[in-house]
């Protein structure tokens, strides 16, 4: 298996307001550089605006090649995005308090720079094997780190979605930063909360794996998270790398 300059990309977005929540507070965005889903915070629709916000900041970057620097160039973006929202706090306090997680991979035609901050998830399906490729920041999982919990004692946690970072929130504004090599036949899918913490990681993996129409597949999964009771936003990105033809 070997990656080089002749990759292409094809894409499928989907989101829903769920069955519980009364707007989305949830943005997205797919484009041929460009992958990104924000989960807003912050209540009386302050949530969608920072995400909102956040996303129309980063839509930029589908519109270029990013050059040589394409995880700096993302970086510095989301910094950008991240003070837009303290600015529009600051001018307007009924904004206050209000954030967003971000999960965004931008491709320069052979890598991926990944971006991540908050509970929002990426994962890579390669070979047959699903891989989470984002750590969630949140209280239960620094807990889980530390040995004071298990993985299936957060995942019933009743404070399971307290964020620890957020893009405009109080804590820690820094995004988890990587370059991922890209392979013909990868599969990758970004999503939110509404869908991971709702639909298991085995049937994450049976959906990605199954059919050749990304956008069915990307509506399977909101369906899936919908059948388990749809608590929140869903949102998702499913990718597939391509040779170039």
């Amino acid at each position: 298996m070997s990656n080089n300059a002749t990759l292409t990309l094809r894409y499928a977005a989907r989101t829903d307001v769920g069955l519980r929540r009364p707007r989305n507070e949830d943005a997205v965005y797919a484009g041929p550089r460009l992958l990104a889903v924000a989960d807003g915070m912050g209540g009386h629709s302050h949530g969608e605006v920072a995400s909102a916000t956040v996303i129309a900041a980063l839509s930029v970057l589908d519109s270029d090649p990013p050059g040589a620097d394409v995880l700096g160039t993302l970086e510095t973006t989301i910094t950008e995005a991240g003070l837009r929202l303290k600015d529009m706090a600051a001018r307007d306090p009924k904004l206050t308090g209000m954030g967003t997680t971000l999960t965004a991979m931008l491709w320069d035609g052979r890598r991926f720079a990944l971006a991540h901050i908050g509970d929002s998830r990426g994962y890579m399906l390669r070979d047959g094997y699903l891989y989470q490729i984002t750590r969630d920041h949140t209280l239960v999982q620094s807990l889980v780190d530390d040995g004071q919990m298990t993985a299936e004692q957060a995942a019933a946690h009743p404070r399971r979605s307290l964020l620890m970072r957020a893009l405009g929130g109080s804590g820690s504004v820094e995004p988890d930063l990587s370059m991922r090599d890209a392979y013909a036949g990868d599969r990758y899918l970004i999503c939110s909360d509404g869908l991971s913490g709702v639909v298991s990681a085995q049937a994450l993996h049976e959906t990605l794996s199954s059919g050749d129409d990304l956008g069915e597949v990307a509506q399977r999964l909101v369906d899936l998270a919908k059948e388990g009771g749809g608590p929140d936003n869903i949102t998702c990105v499913v990718a597939e790398v391509l040779p170039a033809t």
